[in-house]
């Protein structure tokens, strides 16, 4: 603006950004005549910005470029807005993604957003940003960081890259997650957690999983946070697909440098992770319980992350997983 230049804010994204936050923004794009998206936020802003400046161009509804076979060369690209992401949160790493997860009210489901070009221009990583952000959030946000390099590292697709990022992705969050949920000001911890959040958005290009599956169905029908639902969800997941993973978590294990390796030793950190930075024990704490036990399982089944769980899960197994993680047995 001291530049001479048009600019305005647009604020009306939920936590789960929905369609109808996406139209108004493109409305508000179009109205002030703006020729850019500065997504200034935590990954839900991110999200819609993106989504926003893909949209502002097209003429077909944003559900005909939900990522599902090619739909993405139905985009108009000469019509997409160029976007620069701020990350206020050190969690989702949607600043360095290429999709936008975009909640669909009218059907109660998540639907991915996808074309190449949706991928930022710039990104600002800067620590001081994330400073103000409340334990709680930064604990949730920082969880949320670790399932995204979990399930990208136990992913079955073959991708030697994204697995090496996933790892030391990892190790960051084991060594900086508590000292930012701690303290708030420690700059080292906040930028090292941004960097985890970047790695992981980064390495789940391999695949996420069956948490990411779980969690993308309760929060398009319990509207609640997404991390959080990653973070309770973490050990259960682990416990399921055990038999296919003793080996590779062991050797995660002997990379963190545990105690004893082996995933009894991982999952015992995780456990004692959660409850260092205070993450509830089981879904009942967020007023989730299992009554629509079926319908999350058939979710979840459906959901796209669930292509990427190291085993096939049906939508019953889906289901007894959901009604474990609301009883707290892992």
């Amino acid at each position: 603006r001291s530049n001479g230049l048009n600019s305005s804010v647009f604020s009306q994204v939920k936590g789960n950004p929905t369609s109808v936050n996406v139209d108004a923004g493109v409305a508000a794009f179009r109205q002030g005549q703006h020729d850019g998206v500065i997504a200034l936020g935590g990954g839900s802003a991110l999200d819609a910005g993106k989504a926003i400046a893909l949209m502002v161009g097209q003429e077909q509804p944003i559900w005909a470029f939900e990522d599902v076979g090619d739909n993405w060369t139905r985009v108009n690209t000469e019509g997409m807005a160029p976007v620069v992401a701020i990350p206020t949160t050190a969690g989702t790493g949607s600043e360095v993604g290429r999709s936008s997860v975009i909640t669909d009210e009218v059907n109660k489901v998540k639907k991915i957003i996808f074309h190449p070009n949706m991928l930022p221009q710039k990104v600002i990583l800067d620590p001081t940003l994330t400073t103000g952000l409340p334990a709680g959030l930064t604990a949730a946000t920082g969880m949320d960081a670790l399932s995204h390099c979990l399930e990208a590292y136990c992913a079955n697709a073959y991708h030697p890259m994204a697995e090496g990022i996933a790892v030391e992705g990892i190790r960051l969050v084991k060594g900086f997650l508590p000292r930012a949920v701690a303290n708030g000001e420690d700059l080292e911890a906040r930028t090292q957690m941004l960097v985890a959040s970047a790695m992981g958005a980064t390495a789940f290009q391999r695949g996420l999983g069956a948490m990411h599956a779980i969690a993308h169905s309760l929060g398009a029908l319990y509207d609640a946070h997404h991390g959080t639902l990653n973070a309770i969800l973490m050990p259960y997941v682990l416990q399921a697909n055990r038999s296919v993973l003793e080996e590779r978590i062991t050797r995660l294990a002997r990379y963190l440098d545990l105690p004893e390796p082996g995933f009894d030793a991982f999952l015992q950190w995780v456990l004692v992770l959660r409850r260092q930075v205070n993450i509830p024990n089981d879904l009942s704490a967020l007023n989730i319980d299992a009554t629509q036990a079926d319908v999350v399982g058939a979710m979840s089944a459906r959901d796209p992350a669930a292509g990427g769980n190291p085993i096939a899960f049906s939508a019953g197994q889906y289901s007894q997983l959901f009604r474990a993680a609301v009883a707290g047995k892992v």
